[in-house]
């Protein structure tokens, strides 16, 4: 049965108290607790086979960014994967919501997790399972801060392919991230910070945590299958409507990105992100492209004008 909105808003009062709740808090297993003690049984089935999904949704200045629609991307996301928590699209508005204004963080990582949950004693059979919600808010994480952001960052094509959506969907958010974890690796290995993976017919896909755009010949442009759909992609690609500046969706191939004028990111956790060099060619003398900054620009300034922005209440 759902719990009451309201009483998992308030349940527990001095639950999260304990320990400075800057740090983060969550909620689980119908309580909110700090960070540290947000934990999920060693036999979930989202823990031993990764049958779990995922959100994240940033924070900014006291300010959820674009909140709906990473609710609308987490529900397709749990349905397309038959998981169905108890709590409602309210509920879990209201809990994020509770998550942050407990924590106090005005710039925050906000997560939002369904796992398949454990099944009885003696059984494996995953529609037995009671699915588990949990929720977090945390402080804001970076792909880059935002110095490293000003000079852009260094990437790679990671020579570990992505697993191919005919095996597991990427437009549905999940943990199976060996490959990108790999490819991450490789990117340390290499002097770089980010990677960069193709699919098995050599096409640009995504990164560890974010889309990929390349600039050329003033045209924007950003793989079309292989990749999540992202909602900082999403924002780019209105703000390059808002902005009349020509972009599309379609395949990519690996040629195309290593000739690219410019090439950036785009993620959750920072935003849009500047390129400067790709494997061992340096982008743009080394400083991030004109069309790279111009949406960066526009991006934050949407956050300060309040665009799709929800606040939350602050004691």
């Amino acid at each position: 049965m759902a719990p009451d909105a309201s009483a998992a808003a308030t349940a527990a009062a001095g639950d999260a108290t304990a320990v400075d709740p800057s740090a983060g808090i969550a909620f689980c297993d119908g309580k909110f607790v700090p960070i540290s003690e947000a934990k999920i049984s060693v036999l979930d089935f989202g823990f031993t086979r990764s049958d779990v999904t995922y959100d994240v949704v940033h924070v900014w200045n006291g300010r959820f960014f674009r909140l709906e629609a990473h609710l609308d991307r987490f529900l397709a996301s749990m349905k397309a994967l038959r998981l169905a928590p108890a709590q409602s699209r309210d509920e879990i508005r209201q809990i994020l919501m509770e998550c942050v204004r407990r924590s106090g963080l005005r710039n925050s990582f906000v997560g939002m997790v369904c796992t398949r949950g454990r099944p009885p004693v003696g059984s494996r059979d995953m529609r037995l399972c009671t699915n588990q919600f949990i929720a977090y808010a945390i402080p804001f994480i970076w792909i880059a801060d935002p110095e490293k952001q000003q000079k852009g960052l260094h990437a790679i094509v990671s020579s570990y392919t992505r697993i191919p959506p005919q095996s597991v969907d990427p437009r549905i958010k999940n943990y199976h991230w060996l490959d990108m974890v790999r490819s991450q690796w490789e990117a340390y290995d290499r002097g770089a910070e980010v990677s960069i993976l193709l699919d098995l017919d050599g096409n640009l896909t995504e990164g560890p945590g974010f889309n990929v755009f390349v600039v050329e010949n003033g045209e924007i442009a950003t793989p079309d299958t292989g990749t999540l759909e992202g909602i900082t992609r999403k924002t780019v690609l209105d703000l390059c409507a808002e902005l009349g500046l020509p972009a599309k969706v379609r395949k990519i191939p690996v040629s195309e990105l290593q000739e690219a004028d410019e090439v950036f990111l785009s993620s959750t956790a920072g935003g849009i992100l500047p390129v400067t060099r790709l494997d061992n060619r340096i982008l743009g003398n080394g400083a991030p492209g004109a069309m790279t900054m111009r949406l960066r620009e526009a991006y934050w300034a949407k956050h300060d004008a309040g665009w799709e922005a929800t606040p939350v209440q602050y004691e």
